[in-house]
């Protein structure tokens, strides 16, 4: 019987440690999307104990303490960050075969040093064991993520942001870690939404011009682009609830943009018929720009109305939509290959019946623009798990080349998620590692480290341009 969680944790052959020892594990981490709060960041956030930056917005962890049956009191609630923590342990003691507790013990051994086993027994002494390192200015939030090894990561940031934060951090050469903005323009695509209008008021006085049609619209969201450029973004995202295309005329969406602003209610496909405009008109702004694009979808947020009203968004009640339509998905990509050509795109459903759907579309758009200028992305949020990471590689390397994939992200809101890219990089090699003891492929380091080396860290510099050093 292996030991719990050692150094070859998930490693179940002599190649699969090889291939993680030898050339992942040192490999440095680019966290090209996160939620980490820049303000944070730059302040150097000094957590007073770990229930703060392990709980705080961690709606994976508040998931699954509402299905143990704890009360919202000791999730979300007017608890002590000792009882919300205790609640935490004794939930894990029942999590066998759930991510959360790999991860938690990992960022306990990675960050803290600490290699026994949190549950209801021991919740107390490593609550006392993190607090006391958590005093030391080494654990502040600068520091955790150096720690890390992280050499950037990309924030997620609103149009109307004014990259405040992001400024700073640049200039402070006392921290040398890349914080860039991300672009997420969410809020003026989803006209369908009770507060788009005052949204896009908010929009016209950050950009210093008026927003009374849709082309103004356009000019807006242009210029607030060119400025976040000039703050080093280079990456863009939509959370969308699936890839939209229902084809308008450019007066009908004019006309769709001063029916919503006039305060009258719109048709679902008039709403599809702004947002697949407006998301097509962005993507062009990429391409011109040589900016990524990313599409995240298949998601059902909000599930639970009383919650919703309580407690807000991205508080642990959303789930997989199983509406996902790759007809329109592949429309919306060729319109937009058809006037002016895709940016760089990463696609990521969250439903994990898409992951061969996705393995062929992304074929139909590659051409030689860049090396894998489509990608399918790692598996996300609900599939960031051991079998639904294995799922998605397996897939990818079946229906397309596996050695340029660009690997994981956190999209998390914690300082303390970094091990995460251990997790995926640790089910990368076993994967791999598999097939070449089992003599699917050569066991040649010559073709294998720089594949390794790639999807743990260098196909993404690759990819995104981020001006760092490969490895």
């Amino acid at each position: 019987m292996k030991k719990f969680m050692d150094e070859d944790f998930l490693l179940e052959t002599p190649e699969a440690r090889h291939l993680f020892h030898d050339f992942a594990e040192q490999m440095p981490v680019v966290d090209y999307h996160c939620h980490i709060n820049p303000q944070e960041i730059y302040e150097d956030r000094q957590f007073d104990n770990i229930a703060q930056v392990w709980l705080g917005g961690d709606h994976y962890k508040w998931r699954q303490m509402r299905s143990n049956g704890i009360d919202e009191k000791f999730i979300t609630g007017d608890a002590s960050d000792w009882e919300k923590f205790l609640a935490y342990a004794k939930t894990l003691d029942k999590a066998i075969g759930n991510p959360l507790y790999h991860w938690s013990h990992l960022e306990l051994q990675r960050f803290f040093g600490c290699t026994g086993v949190l549950s209801e027994k021991t919740a107390k002494e490593v609550w006392e064991l993190c607090n006391e390192q958590l005093k030391s200015p080494e654990m502040s939030a600068r520091n955790l993520i150096k720690k890390a090894n992280v050499t950037l990561l990309c924030t997620t940031d609103d149009p109307i942001d004014d990259l405040k934060w992001h400024k700073l951090i640049k200039e402070d050469e006392s921290f040398d870690v890349q914080v860039l903005p991300a672009w997420r323009p969410d809020r003026a695509v989803n006209i369908n939404k009770d507060d788009f209008n005052s949204y896009i008021d908010q929009l016209a006085e950050v950009s210093k011009m008026e927003i009374k049609t849709y082309a103004d619209l356009k000019e807006a969201l242009s210029k607030r682009l060119e400025f976040f450029a000039a703050n080093g973004c280079s990456v863009s995202d939509h959370g969308l609830d699936y890839v939209m295309y229902a084809p308008a005329r450019e007066e009908e969406v004019e006309a769709i943009f001063a029916k919503k602003r006039n305060g009258e209610a719109l048709s679902t496909q008039e709403a599809d018929q702004f947002k697949t405009a407006l998301v097509a008109a962005l993507a062009k702004e990429y391409k011109n720009r040589g900016w990524v694009m990313q599409l995240h979808y298949g998601c059902l947020r909000n599930n639970n109305t009383p919650m919703f009203e309580k407690l807000g968004a991205d508080t642990g009640y959303d789930c997989i939509s199983n509406y996902t339509p790759a007809s329109q998905l592949t429309s919306f990509l060729n319109h937009v290959e058809s006037n002016g050509g895709l940016p760089k795109t990463i696609l990521y459903s969250l439903n994990p019946a898409d992951d061969e759907m996705i393995g062929t579309v992304i074929g139909c758009f590659q051409n030689s623009d860049a090396i894998g200028k489509i990608q399918q992305g790692s598996a996300w949020w609900f599939n960031d798990n051991k079998s639904g990471m294995i799922k998605q590689m397996t897939s990818l390397a079946n229906l397309g080349l596996l050695g340029n994939f660009i690997g994981m992200l956190t999209d998390s809101r914690s300082f303390l998620s970094y091990p995460r890219h251990e997790y995926f990089r640790r089910i990368l090699c076993n994967l791999v590692g598999g097939w070449v003891e089992n003599g699917e492929f050569p066991a040649d380091d010559d073709l294998l480290a720089p594949i390794i080396k790639g999807i743990s860290y260098n196909n993404t510099l690759r990819y995104f341009g981020f001006d760092l050093e490969q490895k």
